[in-house]
């Protein structure tokens, strides 16, 4: 039972394992993430056992509705990509699909009663954050060398100018990734402790033996509002974060 609103976001041991005093145990993080993956593979799997003409495994000819879910979710991100990433956009797709896939199914199952939020954490977040920001300085460096660093001097700065604008730059750039990390933590992490909170004043209100009990009514329509707007936040912070990686891959080529 969690009586305190932040103790959703513990790590938990479920099964301790120690192999020559290193810790392998299994904690409720890992066991989500497992899900997550067995989720979205499931997902794929049990909608492709239709044979093509090559007796190749593939998706049905006349779409079902988790198939239809599917190629939802990979027609979104595809219009993304299109639509922000004009140079050799086909090559991030796989990459930029996973991260959108991981990201939405962790949020999602993170709503469930008594789950684990993975990206509430800002390890994860800042882990997700600044790998992809570290691998877009990597390719970009790759493609121009030293020019890269004109992205901190605008064109036709003086040299005085330049030696304000070149520090604000570097500030704004590096802040990229501590933003981008913080804005998908702060989202859920705030969302959830409010759906506890309201949560437990609900349940001490339905504890009451009199007629103050039925105040309870109130919460529990706030409840349910506030699951609503929570799963929204779900959608589009998953939404927000891709779009920014894309911009960011944009600005790098």
């Amino acid at each position: 039972m969690i009586f305190a609103p932040l103790e959703q976001f513990q790590i938990l041991s479920l099964c301790n394992i120690t192999i020559f005093n290193i810790d392998f145990s299994i904690t409720n993080f890992l066991f989500i993430n497992l899900l997550s993956l067995f989720i979205i593979i499931s997902i794929i799997f049990l909608n492709s056992f239709s044979f093509n003409y090559l007796q190749n495994v593939s998706f049905y000819f006349i779409s079902n509705t988790w198939q239809k879910l599917i190629e939802i979710i990979l027609s979104v991100v595809a219009q993304l990509i299109s639509d922000i990433i004009s140079v050799e956009n086909n090559k991030y797709y796989p990459f930029i699909l996973l991260i959108f896939n991981y990201i939405l199914f962790s949020n999602l199952i993170g709503l469930i009663p008594y789950t684990f939020t993975t990206t509430s954490h800002l390890f994860v977040t800042f882990m997700l954050s600044f790998s992809m920001f570290i691998g877009i300085n990597i390719i970009t460096i790759e493609k121009y060398g030293f020019k890269t660093f004109s992205l901190f001097l605008p064109a036709n700065t003086s040299f005085f100018l330049a030696l304000v604008l070149v520090p604000i730059e570097f500030v704004s750039y590096i802040a990229k990734p501590v933003s981008l990390g913080v804005r998908l933590f702060i989202n859920l992490m705030a969302g959830h402790t409010l759906l506890k909170v309201i949560a437990g004043f609900s349940w001490s209100m339905l504890n009451l033996e009199n007629y103050i009990a039925f105040g309870s009514i109130i919460p529990m329509l706030t409840l349910v509002v506030l699951f609503g707007l929570e799963l929204g936040v779900a959608l589009i912070q998953t939404y927000v974060f891709i779009i920014l990686i894309c911009i960011y891959i944009q600005d790098g080529s």
